[in-house]
């Protein structure tokens, strides 16, 4: 059996909201799988009175591959408080799932504005040594990003009525967006200026710098100023002012190539559409980014 060498999973985040709803939407399997990315299907099994509640679970890990297991999860309510404790133990017999067995458990703690709900859980890996490494190094980051974003994808639904299917849309959409945005900034910085300036680059930039000598040592220059816009994609969520610089960049950067060579812009190469394009771009990630969820937003380590 792999040894737990890593530190617990803990996530921990406040939802304004009463303490029924939260319970009903993350202890009802068909409620729990619309918010928490770690599981496609949950099914619970026919109980017997005062036996812990069993369950079946998948999780669709993609190729058209499937990860199954079973576990046994029971509730707990402390009147006083009115603090509610769900506990679980979980585990699968497929040879390909890394997660051997493990348990945890939810929390759910009244604040003065609503709910502090909880979670910490550990589990055994397979495969030895080489799950241990495999585990530590992708696993368990992913298992617990996956989880703060789940808990974050929840609070949105509960406070914002963001349906957690269209987060995940909207988040699909902005990744897609801010990844073609960032490569195609990061190409027109390294291809063109760095790896191929002869190829036009230079002449382009002689003619809009006429009166500058040696303007193509500005190359280098304008290389990492892209690139370094195209890092800047990273922060665009917390401070959309980014999203109004790469718009009036690009339209900079149009408006410099049309200039410079106006016949350009009836041919078929119209140096004005990549940056249109990129200014599609660009807005579609500021509309979609506005409201979909943040593992950042949840406390990771338990004090």
């Amino acid at each position: 059996m792999g040894k737990r060498t890593s530190k617990p999973i803990y996530v921990e985040i406040d939802i304004d909201s009463d303490m029924d709803t939260i319970w009903n939407r993350t202890q009802h399997p068909e409620e729990h799988v619309r918010w928490d990315l770690r599981f496609s299907e949950i099914h619970y099994l026919p109980r017997e009175e005062g036996m812990l509640q069993s369950f079946l679970y998948r999780t669709r890990i993609g190729f058209g591959l499937n990860i199954s297991g079973t576990g046994e999860t029971s509730g707990s309510h402390m009147r006083d408080s009115g603090e509610r404790t769900s506990t679980l133990k979980f585990g699968s017999e497929q040879a390909i799932s890394l997660i051997r067995k493990g348990g945890g458990y939810w929390r759910y703690i009244p604040i003065d504005r609503g709910i502090r709900f909880m979670t910490l859980y550990d589990y055994d890996t397979r495969f030895g040594w080489f799950g241990r490494i495999i585990d530590r190094l992708l696993f368990r980051p992913l298992m617990g990003w996956g989880t703060a974003w789940s808990f974050d994808r929840l609070k949105l639904w509960i406070e914002e009525g963001i349906p957690p299917e269209r987060s995940f849309r909207h988040t699909a959409v902005y990744v897609t967006a801010v990844a073609f945005l960032a490569l195609l900034w990061l190409v027109q910085g390294i291809v063109p200026k760095l790896w191929f300036p002869e190829e036009g680059e230079i002449q382009l930039l002689r003619q809009a710098l006429p009166l500058l000598q040696n303007a193509e040592m500005l190359l280098p220059l304008l290389a990492v100023l892209e690139i370094g816009i195209a890092a800047s994609l990273l922060f665009a969520r917390k401070h959309s002012a980014i999203y109004a610089v790469h718009i009036v960049l690009l339209l900079l950067l149009g408006a410099g190539s049309v200039w410079n060579a106006p016949r350009l812009i009836l041919s078929p190469l119209n140096p004005m559409l990549l940056p249109l394009a990129m200014i599609g771009l660009t807005m579609i990630a500021y509309w979609t980014g506005k409201d979909i969820p943040s593992a950042a937003r949840c406390k990771r380590n338990k004090s």
